[in-house]
């Protein structure tokens, strides 16, 4: 629910009960909605949205394939990506074998907090994963994720002695994983398929996110300056 969008025209309440107005204040009972949709049909300022699709993994090739001449002519490809997508290996695993199957380039973007299985299943047909890393010391990554780093750390160790190409991403938060990048940089020189290593700069655009859905916003505040970037690089850089 986008409220600066909402201009009180009632219409979402004409068709679903769990819209109501009180002194010009839209109230939605979310814990009654059953995500029908039908109050975003007739919104006409689109401030009521549902995102995200539900698809198998046949539909989700079909829609892919149409671009291939693009893939081909650029020479790009796909990305799995999310949330975590390895969360539904089996229908990664389907549709990047597809992929594999018509030529096309493939890229798994994970956190690599999943199980074992899960890259083994998608392995033979991932031509690059592209891996996060937040931070080596238990409690720092417990501190940013709320969990432990050593499944994150032993999956990416394996992928790499299995000759699997990774491209590392570095979130950088600042005051959270700031005092890090050493120690990831002394990690990441002991492994052998390491195409890249990204420093992604923290922001703050999901704050947006948090107030439609009516959430508390927990991002942290501080942004990375320039400077404490280019200083990462340089310290990734010497790996």
């Amino acid at each position: 629910f986008f409220a600066h969008k909402c201009i009180g025209c009632g219409k979402c309440a004409e068709v679903c009960g769990c819209h109501t107005f009180s002194e010009n204040v839209h109230i939605i009972d979310k814990a009654n909605c059953t995500m029908c949709g039908k109050c975003t049909e007739v919104c006409p300022q689109s401030a009521l949205e549902i995102f995200g699709t539900e698809m198998n993994a046949d539909e989700i090739c079909a829609a892919l394939l149409k671009d291939k001449d693009f893939y081909t002519e650029s020479g790009g490809g796909i990305t799995l990506s999310g949330g975590e997508c390895l969360l539904q290996s089996e229908t990664c695993c389907e549709i990047l074998k597809t992929m594999k199957q018509n030529g096309i380039n493939t890229a798994v973007d994970t956190c690599g907090f999943v199980p074992r299985a899960a890259i083994d299943r998608v392995m033979p047909y991932t031509d690059t994963f592209l891996y996060d890393i937040k931070a080596i010391d238990e409690d720092v990554h417990i501190k940013c994720t709320g969990q432990s780093s050593k499944t994150i750390l032993d999956n990416l160790v394996y992928l790499d002695n299995c000759g699997a190409k990774s491209e590392i991403r570095i979130p950088y938060i600042p005051n959270y994983n700031d005092g890090q990048i050493d120690k990831i940089a002394k990690f990441l020189s002991g492994l052998n398929h390491v195409v890249r290593v990204r420093v992604l700069p923290y922001h703050n655009y999901a704050a947006s996110k948090y107030a439609a859905l009516g959430m508390d916003n927990t991002l942290p505040e501080k942004l990375p300056l320039d400077e404490d970037i280019s200083a990462a690089e340089k310290i990734l850089n010497g790996i």
